[in-house]
């Protein structure tokens, strides 16, 4: 493989947590008065840091959060995570299978990803090598986190592939010059709207492997093999 390191992210790329997440911030807002399906949750705040979700929800209420509500949506989050996430099917044989190092880049937050890590039993392939929004100035959309993933782990950003699930991590990864795959299995992931950030859009974690033995290796991939959408 020509890459030096490949990035995932978290959410809805190494953990099925997008129907878990939506479920429980809709269900915490409502007891705030704030009553959104979690189809709307997911449109509203997929993508974004924990400080922007908390942002957004105050916005969207019109005034302060009360105090608490934070720390009561992460212990209700985690609760959720320990007793129901799962490692997205196939992707733990991926990383195991993959011959060059592997690392994880998400806007959520180091104990988010932590302990969705560990309830999905992926932690030990990534412990160690972990970076969250927390650890740059400016999270994705901007291409800062994965930069500086990358610098951590000695890889040229020319040589690293990202894989992605949303707009806004695709994005970041092509400011970046980094090639990107946008794993679309999710029902909260578009194709589409992968796709026309840039990404080479895939369905099926197990097909991860022959598009990153296809791909060039720089910042512009080839098109994908028979198969496989862009």
């Amino acid at each position: 493989m020509n890459y030096e390191l490949v990035i995932f992210d978290c959410d809805g790329v190494l953990i099925d947590s997008a129907p878990i997440a939506n479920r429980v911030l809709s269900e915490q807002l409502a007891g705030i008065g704030l009553r959104l399906p979690a189809g709307e949750v997911m449109r509203r705040f997929v993508g974004r840091t924990r400080a922007g979700c908390l942002a957004l929800a105050a916005e969207l209420l019109g005034r302060a959060l009360p105090a608490g509500f934070a720390a009561a949506w992460d212990a209700a989050l985690f609760s959720a995570f320990a007793a129901e996430l799962k490692a997205v099917d196939g992707v733990a044989e991926v990383v195991q299978g993959l011959q060059v190092p592997v690392c994880v880049a998400s806007n959520s937050s180091r104990e988010r990803m932590c302990a969705s890590l560990q309830a999905a039993g992926l932690l030990p392939l990534f412990e160690g090598r972990m970076f969250s929004a927390a650890d740059v100035e400016r999270p994705k959309p901007a291409p800062d986190l994965f930069l500086r993933a990358a610098a951590t782990m000695g890889a040229p950003p020319s040589r690293c592939a990202v894989i992605e699930d949303t707009p806004t991590g695709v994005k970041a990864a092509a400011a970046a010059r980094m090639a990107v795959f946008g794993y679309a299995a999710g029902e909260h992931s578009s194709p589409a709207a992968l796709a026309a950030e840039g990404a080479i859009v895939f369905r099926e974690m197990r097909a991860l492997p022959a598009l990153l033995r296809a791909s060039s290796g720089r910042a512009s991939p080839l098109p994908p093999p028979s198969g496989a959408r862009r």
